[in-house]
């Protein structure tokens, strides 16, 4: 553990001495999210019609679940999606786009993720504007929100937040098996069951090749370790008006027979650029985040953590 937490302060002090690190990223084109559009009620009078919508404009429902009180998130993809996760091997992470119904204020948004922002972040290549125009068609389109600046593709194909910290190539590694069959059948199982305090959300199966996305949903629990747990994670970095709740669920990839998460420190940072290193609201308020997090899918995944990473 003091091997985990010597990194993370190398990472905070080389990024503290780095004025070009603290920096905001430059501005650009795109924001990881979309408010569809913000009005009176309550949650659960919205989820019904919400989906309705988004299945007459093609989308298939995946799954969906509520992380914490007056927020639901649904879990969508259609052919285009699925197409555009067969075009790399680790592209299956963009088959799901995900809606968020949030209650702020007095006010619910519905947001979802912005298919453009995240094909860029997962190196996928792909035109996703059909799907764009179908969320948009299905939820409306007031406004891009996330951080303060947009980001371009470039600055996506390779984005990480500062100094040693990960890259999208740089996942977490959570287990190995000797099939792509037995991989996802450990995963499923052990989501369904709560291992690691995790469950699962949905399952994408990506036609054409040996790539099975799942969404993880994280509660630590009375005994568990808050640093993984969904409600703990939002509470500290989706603080601002228009909320971010569609950055969840989590990911884990079945790629063949290995299974596979993005680092958390690349996963928050991709959806959340501007958040602070430290302050209120800041990285540091959750710095085992990202090793609580691994500890977590990796039980799910069947695989053993490793002491220092």
């Amino acid at each position: 553990m003091k091997s985990v937490q010597l990194k993370w302060l190398s990472v905070f002090a080389a990024a503290i001495l780095s004025v070009a690190s603290l920096a905001v990223q430059a501005a650009g084109e795109m924001m990881p999210f979309v408010l569809g559009s913000s009005s009176g009620g309550e949650v659960a009078d919205k989820v019904d019609n919400v989906k309705k919508a988004l299945q007459d404009n093609g989308f298939e429902i995946a799954g969906d679940y509520s992380p914490y009180a007056n927020a639901h998130i649904i879990v969508v993809t259609n052919g285009a999606l699925k197409k555009a996760a067969a075009s790399h091997d680790r592209a299956g992470y963009i088959a799901a786009q995900r809606v968020s119904i949030t209650k702020v204020a007095g006010k619910v948004q519905i947001a979802y993720t912005n298919p453009d922002y995240m094909a860029a972040a997962y190196r996928v290549e792909t035109n996703l504007s059909s799907v764009g125009d179908a969320l948009k068609a299905a939820l409306g389109s007031v406004k891009q929100f996330g951080p303060d600046e947009g980001l371009s593709k470039d600055d996506l194909n390779e984005y990480h937040y500062t100094f040693g910290m990960e890259y999208f190539d740089e996942p977490n590694e959570l287990a190995e098996f000797d099939s792509h069959s037995e991989a996802t059948g450990v995963v499923e199982k052990n989501l369904k069951s709560g291992a690691g305090g995790t469950s699962m959300v949905y399952r994408i199966d990506i036609p054409g090749t040996k790539q099975t996305l799942f969404g993880v949903g994280m509660k630590a629990g009375a005994d568990g370790n808050k640093y993984m747990d969904d409600e703990f994670v939002m509470s500290e970095i989706d603080f601002k008006p228009t909320r971010s709740t569609a950055h969840l669920p989590y990911e884990m990839l079945v790629r063949g027979s290995n299974v596979e998460g993005l680092h958390s420190r690349f996963r928050i940072a991709m959806n959340f650029p501007d958040l602070s290193m430290m302050g209120d609201n800041s990285f540091m308020n959750i710095m085992p985040t990202p090793d609580a997090v691994r500890e977590a899918m990796t039980a799910a995944a069947g695989g053993s953590v490793e002491e220092d990473f």
